[in-house]
């Protein structure tokens, strides 16, 4: 009623103004100077021809808009852009073509919805016309929950109140408005107070400003509803949520999800995903809800066809999606067949579907999922040989699960006789497992077939199985040699380094004081585990020991001493050395300690952080890092526990991320007296039931992952492979529950395109591990591994050999000449031999004299 009066006074004042102008215009007489009317006239042409061109362009682009809408109906931005332009013409008939159009593909916003219903009560003087209002406004509280758009509706019911029957109708709008939108928090209040002031003659409309609430928010207060269980607040707030995030697909399909499972009313289900599907058409999963929904509530089969047409031209994203929708729709059609019938007109339209969706799709693939249907359902066996022939030529023959996909499909709807021809077939071309294949026609023949059938079975198998097996062990073979040649190699390699390393310390020799290996000295806890502890000469009267003379050398050998103001002077350095306690090892504990490694070097207090982590499984006795001679931590250390049991639990804290970077733990294991102890804790072997994923991209989580691979079976463990700083490699490796599950993940998800990378499956089986060049040193031969002495200033450029090259040559296998002086020979072959003596200048011209 207010609304009304507002426009009345409108209409009036504008009425007036109209009146005024006209008045001034007769008082100015025509053709005055100054009242400027002949420029007035030129104006007004000029106005004129303007608007002439402004009204042709309007026309060209709307026939261009409704050019471009007859070749994409989807086109939304199009839809505005045309009504527009109608609005500013005046074209109605044209508009409210227009808008119609748009509502049968899309649902309409708020704007759109009043600014139609607002131009149609303008044109609504009849009854007749009243009625048209009343069935838009029904259509309009379908697309979204609107407030305003019930609340307009409630006040045009309020127009004809006095026709016969226009009470109730009002009372019934504010009803069914209170049920759908009256528990809205911050516009529900207006439509109560609408009504009560109804109820009293006065309308007076209030509503609440408030911000709109996020997507998070909504879905806070979804999950709070849905344990309460309200029916009514739960539809409400997911309407709510809807008309604030309608682009959101997996908001639809929980709503819609909802609807099936809980309230099942056909209006209500059928309207939520026909809006779900205008509002996101990109999505698949939304039109295949929808079908299904349908389906469910028996909708006429003309319509459910019309819709999957609708689906195909909707523009899905991915190629997959159109396979989907396919597989869907054939789903429904094989439920409607009677396949006790041998033909039926339903089993026709299955059939001509099938090969207008492998015609449509024109992809190999997609015969992999249609096959069974069309031979099960549609009786055509033969068909379905000629597909699976098709299939076995593009170089599927070698893998033994395309041939027991086909043998169960013989065994389920063929006969025996082609169940023995395609494991025949099969015996002679499968290459990765062909025991597999000899057995289940062993299987078969014991079953079923007669004696003549079970020889020619056992002598066809015995002679495949011989010719993989030469196979397999000409190939060892070849691997043993190429092995032993790169053996070899590397030997060769080895020698040649040695050797170049020899004349180079032969050439130069170095001027300095010598040393020898500690014999009794053993590998330390406490320290590095490269030298044993030395002897140098002047110790206390300022020469530094080897240790810290051996920094980083450059390029010709000169040492280069570090810089900055973490460097540490000598003399600190030393005594920070002699400062640290030596822990020899001491085996009768590894059973209680454990090796940690891969640590960051960066770490401060290593002891610390480890005591507090390794707390939690056991009583800690000591932690013992390892630094080197200048104090920097090495990135690993030992954990020794006063019992056995709390060892055990720390090797589960393997591969803890500590400080960004996976932490290693592994028994504290002798591998001299035990060289067959293996730190690597997962199989190198064959496994029929774990993939090997590689191509994946670096962004992929274990979580995106066992969502992809959970869809073909049950997913028991994934395992994504990561460098030494954490950081992953791209593959993966995923246990499935059985071989049966993986061989079909294999099929299904090689070649599948993973966030623009197209990932390689396989079933798991390592290459075998090639051995080390040379085995690892103990910790007593490190103590008596030679090292060169060099002397107080390091290997300098200027440290040139003096000998001649003809006494180089000279060697003695007992006593080596060096300079011209005989070394004693050692007491026993097993011990090192000692440095030769240093001449002086003097030295050696005197015995060149003496030659």
């Amino acid at each position: 009623v207010e609304r009304s009066g507002r426009r009345a006074e409108l209409h009036k004042m504008a009425a007036a103004g109209a009146e005024a102008a006209a008045e001034e215009e007769k008082r100015l007489p025509e053709g005055d100077p100054e009242s400027g009317g002949d420029s007035d006239d030129e104006g007004d042409t000029d106005s004129s021809g303007d608007g002439e061109d402004e009204e042709k362009e309007n026309e060209a682009e709307i026939q261009r808009l409704e050019e471009q809408l007859s070749i994409n109906a989807f086109d939304y931005n199009c839809h505005l852009d045309l009504i527009k332009l109608l609005q500013q013409e005046g074209e109605l008939v044209k508009l409210r073509r227009a808008r119609q159009k748009m509502s049968e593909l899309f649902p309409l916003t708020e704007e759109i919805w009043l600014d139609w219903l607002k131009d149609e009560i303008k044109m609504a003087t009849e009854n007749s016309e009243r009625e048209k209002v009343y069935e838009l406004f029904e259509r309009a509280v379908k697309d979204y929950i609107c407030p305003e758009i019930w609340l307009e509706y409630a006040q045009y019911s309020i127009g004809g109140i006095g026709q016969e029957g226009g009470i109730e109708r009002v009372r019934s709008i504010f009803e069914r408005a209170l049920t759908a939108v009256g528990l809205h928090v911050t516009k529900g209040t207006a439509l109560w107070e609408a009504y009560r002031e109804f109820e009293n003659a006065i309308l007076e409309t209030a509503q609440l400003g408030a911000e709109t609430p996020k997507l998070a928010e909504y879905q806070a207060y979804i999950d709070f509803e849905m344990k309460a269980g309200d029916p009514a607040r739960i539809q409400l707030i997911y309407e709510r949520a809807l008309a604030e995030n309608c682009l959101v697909p997996d908001l639809w399909a929980r709503y819609n999800q909802y609807l099936d499972r809980q309230l099942k009313v056909k209006e209500l289900v059928l309207s939520a995903h026909d809006r779900a599907v205008r509002n996101c058409p990109w999505t698949v999963g939304l039109w295949i809800r929808y079908l299904l929904a349908m389906e469910r509530h028996r909708v006429e089969h003309s319509i459910i066809s019309e819709m999957f047409e609708k689906a195909l031209n909707a523009g899905f994203i991915q190629a997959t999606d159109y396979v989907e929708i396919w597989q869907a729709y054939l789903d429904y059609l094989r439920r409607r067949v009677d396949f006790t019938q041998d033909s039926s007109k339903e089993l026709e339209e299955l059939r001509s579907a099938f090969a207008r969706a492998v015609e449509y799709l024109k992809q190999e693939y997609c015969l992999l999922l249609f096959k069974i249907i069309f031979a099960r359902l549609c009786n055509n066996m033969q068909k379905a040989r000629e597909l699976w022939d098709n299939i076995m030529t593009k170089g599927n023959a070698k893998y033994a699960n395309m041939w027991l996909e086909y043998y169960n499909l013989e065994r389920a709807h063929g006969d025996t006789q082609h169940c023995r021809k395609a494991l025949h077939r099969a015996v002679q071309c499968t290459s990765d497992y062909p025991e597999h294949v000899c057995e289940v026609l062993l299987t078969l023949e014991r079953i079923e077939g007669t004696l003549e059938d079970w020889d020619a079975a056992v002598q066809k198998t015995e002679n495949r199985l011989a010719r993989v097996n030469e196979q397999r062990a000409k190939a060892a073979e070849k691997e043993a040699a190429l092995a032993k040649q790169e053996e070899e190699r590397a030997e060769q390699r080895k020698q040649a380094r040695a050797e170049k390393k020899a004349s180079k310390k032969a050439k130069k020799p170095r001027i300095g004081d010598k040393r020898k290996a500690d014999e009794d000295d053993e590998g330390e806890w406490g320290q590095e585990e490269e030298l044993p502890s030395k002897r140098y000469r002047g110790e206390g009267d300022g020469v530094l020991p080897e240790e810290d003379m051996e920094v980083e050398t450059g390029l010709f050998g000169r040492s280069e001493k570090p810089d900055g103001p973490a460097a540490i002077p000598k003399e600190k350095a030393s005594t920070s050395r002699k400062d640290i306690p030596k822990v020899f090892h001491d085996s009768s504990k590894d059973k209680v300690t454990v090796f940690v490694s891969n640590l960051a070097y960066t770490m401060a207090e290593p002891e610390a952080k480890l005591r507090e982590l390794f707390g939690s499984c056991g009583e800690v006795v000591e932690i013992r890092a390892v630094f080197n001679n200048k104090g920097t931590f090495r990135g690993y250390c030992y954990v020794q526990f006063k019992e056995e049991e709390a060892a055990r639990q720390a090797l589960a804290l393997d591969r803890t991320a500590v400080e960004g970077r996976p932490m290693f733990v592994s028994p504290c294991v002798d591998k001299n007296k035990n060289p067959d102890f293996k730190v690597f804790r997962y199989s190198t072997t064959l496994e029929k039931h774990k993939l090997f994923i590689s191509g994946l991209p670096f962004s992929c989580t274990k979580e995106e992952l066992e969502e992809i691979c959970k869809a073909h079976g049950n997913v028991k463990d994934i395992r994504l492979v990561t460098n030494r700083a954490g950081k992953p490699k791209g593959l993966a490796y995923v246990e499935f529950e059985n071989e049966a599950q993986a061989s079909q993940a294999v099929l299904k998800m090689d070649g599948l395109t993973v966030k623009d990378h197209v990932i390689k499956v396989m079933i798991s089986n390592p290459p075998l591990r090639k051995l080390p060049d040379r085995p690892e040193p103990g910790r007593a031969s490190l103590s008596l591994a030679p090292r060169q002495i060099y002397g107080a200033r390091g290997k300098g450029r200027t440290q040139l050999s003096m000998m001649p090259r003809a006494l180089q040559r000279q060697s003695n296998p007992v006593a080596k000449a060096e300079n011209g002086m005989v070394q004693n020979s050692p007491a026993t072959s097993s011990d090192p031999p000692a440095e030769p003596k240093k001449m002086s200048n003097a030295d050696f011209a005197k015995m060149l004299l003496k030659k």
